[in-house]
């Protein structure tokens, strides 16, 4: 075993002493059905993967590595959320709120775990630039503000199309009814105020953001592993473990990086390089390791295909089925003008395509086929109009971008736009309320309803 991988099994193994009133009962040894680690197996890696895929299965220490981080949670957040049976949830969102809005300082008597929760978001990663990152959420704000409104619902779609990796958002029920929309909204709304200027820096919108959704997911580990009576930790691993969270929050840099992988040199442009730091800064915020989160293309494309190689394949239509459809169902904006409703129609015929035809790895025709949502000649038609409509609004930003005085009136523009945006998708909430979930969870009073604030729009 070599050191970096000793480490990991370490930090993996460590769970059950940092957080035991998760962790004491999980035996870390027992690789879960969900990792496709045979050669039998079938995994979620497409077509023309097999070479990479058998590569991959030859490797030990790399297959060991992805065996382990199927096991690994947050353990800075998911301690502190572990202290919900002491001081209720409400206390604990306070005290993050405090610690964020003005530093850990202005807390009164914080316990170790908020402490140790701030410190990690704090640190400093070695290869952090952070004009480099403000570089990329500049020109990440032309896609924020132009075309992620009409493809979010796609990414959404993306992160459950597997049924052991979108288990958790099944099992809360955090897709059912109006909480679909709403869902769809929070998760637009925290990626599009990450890119706002200083959003990721200390005192940003961005940093709370991240603090906020950390928490969220770090109690939905806490009500699964402590209270469901039918998450089966042999078949599913620990919930939403952090690299599940890798590909939706990578897809810009992936995109990227399958660019720079088709030219001659290899390499990122300096616009390319710049999203990628960006991406990997954002996420890194959401606490993912470091070692997921790679700088170069050739990386990047084996962090994502390996990612996919070892997901067991696994459909279940109550699970994926079930929730792609409640999403697409889902209507997003705040009110039924007949503005409303046509960029309603519009924007889920574009994600559907978008999903269907240009999302690297899981998705394709035949999974919205499985999901009964599949694309018909009406979506195509309208992802053709919408298009139309706003490829000439980023190649104009692209190009004034480039220029010195439009680069700055483009930019204000982009910004009005962008708040105007987060009005549109209201006070985002992350919520996870374990008398909701639908498989029988054991609840309480003081600690069932877990209310995640993410930004006041006047912080913005």
């Amino acid at each position: 075993m070599t050191e970096q991988l000793n480490i990991l099994y370490k930090k993996v193994h460590n769970q059950k002493k940092l957080v035991p009133s998760l962790y004491g009962k999980v035996d870390f040894n027992v690789v879960p059905e969900r990792f496709a680690r045979s050669p039998d197996d079938v995994s979620e890696a497409g077509k023309g993967q097999e070479k990479r895929r058998a590569e991959l299965l030859k490797d030990y220490d790399k297959l060991e590595r992805y065996s382990l981080y199927t096991m690994l949670g947050d353990t800075v957040a998911d301690a502190y959320a572990a202290l919900t049976p002491k001081y209720g949830f409400r206390p604990l969102i306070d005290m993050l709120t405090k610690a964020c809005d003005h530093g850990i300082e202005s807390v009164e008597n914080p316990p170790p775990e908020l402490v140790n929760f701030i410190t990690a978001m704090e640190k400093t990663p070695s290869w952090l630039d952070m004009d480099l990152v403000e570089k990329g959420a500049r020109i990440t704000r032309i896609q924020m503000a132009i075309q992620v409104p009409y493809v979010i619902r796609g990414v959404f779609i993306y992160t459950f199309a597997n049924m052991y990796s979108g288990l958790p958002m099944a099992l809360t029920g955090a897709l059912a009814g109006d909480a679909s929309a709403r869902r769809v909204q929070e998760t637009s709304s925290f990626f599009t105020t990450a890119s706002l200027p200083g959003a990721l820096k200390r005192n940003g919108v961005g940093f709370k953001a991240a603090a906020m959704v950390r928490l969220m997911h770090s109690m939905v580990r806490f009500n699964l592993l402590t209270r469901s009576e039918k998450w089966n930790l042999d078949t599913h691993g620990i919930p939403i473990p952090q690299i599940d969270q890798m590909p939706a929050g990578m897809v810009p840099a992936i995109m990227a990086a399958g660019n720079a992988i088709k030219r001659k040199n290899k390499k990122f442009t300096k616009n390319e390089r710049a999203v990628v730091e960006f991406c990997r800064y954002q996420s890194y915020l959401l606490g993912l390791p470091e070692d997921l989160l790679p700088g170069t293309p050739k990386e990047i494309i084996d962090v994502i295909s390996s990612y996919f190689a070892t997901l067991r394949y696994g459909y279940d239509d109550e699970t994926c089925g079930e929730l792609a459809r409640a999403t697409m169902a889902a209507y997003r904006p705040a009110d039924k003008k007949l503005r409303s409703r046509i960029f309603n129609s519009f924007e889920k015929s574009f994600s559907l395509v978008f999903f269907e035809r240009l999302l690297p790895g899981t998705g394709g025709v035949a999974t919205t086929k499985k999901m009964r949502i599949k694309a018909t000649s009406m979506d195509y038609l309208k992802f053709l109009i919408v298009g139309t409509y706003l490829v000439p609004q980023v190649a104009a930003h692209i190009v004034a971008s480039k220029l010195p005085i439009a680069n700055s009136l483009a930019d204000k523009l982009l910004v009005k736009q962008i708040n105007r945006l987060l009005v549109s998708y209201g006070h985002a909430e992350y919520t996870t309320d374990a008398s909701k979930y639908t498989d029988g969870s054991k609840t309480n009073s003081k600690s069932s309803r877990t209310v995640v604030p993410m930004v006041k729009q006047s912080q913005v």
